[in-house]
């Protein structure tokens, strides 16, 4: 039995296991992070998180804005490469179930910010 639940633990992704911490207190779990497709303004860095709640109505978009603001800040943006090419843009992903990159999922609820890097800190861009 110990061996079954060893290897249940090994099959569940690293991300499921780790919580990020964000403002509103809702449970988010990184992904996966996307580099390989442009955006409109270039090289563009995509960080996508599960966030559940978000599915079932109990965080909306304005308090999860907050959110990925700071995921932007405090996660993402420590994870962009000090050496190589330097992306334009940084996106942040919310959504609540995982949904392939670049696969419509009309079923999924997905949030996006896009934010410029300055001085250190994102800088929220309309879409």
């Amino acid at each position: 039995m110990r061996a079954l639940a060893g290897l249940a633990l090994l099959a569940m992704p690293a991300a499921a296991q780790d919580f990020i911490p964000v403002p509103s207190g809702m449970t988010v779990t990184w992904v996966d992070t996307v580099n390989d497709a442009q955006g409109p303004m270039g090289l563009t860095a995509r960080f996508r998180f599960l966030a559940p709640q978000i599915g079932n109505g109990a965080v909306g978009f304005d308090t999860a804005s907050a959110d990925m603001q700071a995921l932007c800040d405090s996660w993402a943006l420590p994870r962009i490469s000090v050496t190589g090419p330097q992306p334009a843009q940084i996106v942040i992903v919310l959504m609540d179930r995982v949904v392939e990159f670049g696969v419509a999922d009309e079923s999924a609820t997905q949030f996006f910010e896009a934010y410029s890097m300055q001085d250190g800190a994102c800088i929220w861009e309309a879409f």
